[in-house]
């Protein structure tokens, strides 16, 4: 089961994560909330949209903005609708 974990820390699992561009989205829904926070940061993507960010914080340990998701995925991006994906800051096996 793919697994998302950071400083040790499992901050999500789910055996229904989407593989796009070499990403691991897993479904909003196994985020451990308790983990993160939303940011004011934004980038955009020419075929999915606007990406939103969460920063994540586990032990005093602090990833800003390694977690990103599509609020409202463009036409044809609906794989990565109400799913995160995380930077290498977050280990993905």
């Amino acid at each position: 089961m793919p697994t998302a974990t950071f400083n040790g820390k499992i901050i999500a699992q789910s055996d229904d994560t989407t593989f796009v561009e070499g990403n691991h989205y897993f479904p909003l829904a196994s985020l451990d909330r308790s983990v993160v926070t939303d940011t004011d940061h934004h980038t955009s993507c020419f075929w999915k949209g606007t990406a939103s960010y969460m920063t994540i914080e586990v032990d005093g340990e602090v990833a800003e903005n390694a977690a990103w998701w599509y609020p409202e995925p463009m036409e044809g991006a609906e794989d990565v609708a109400d799913r995160v994906a995380f930077y290498p800051a977050v280990t993905v096996e």
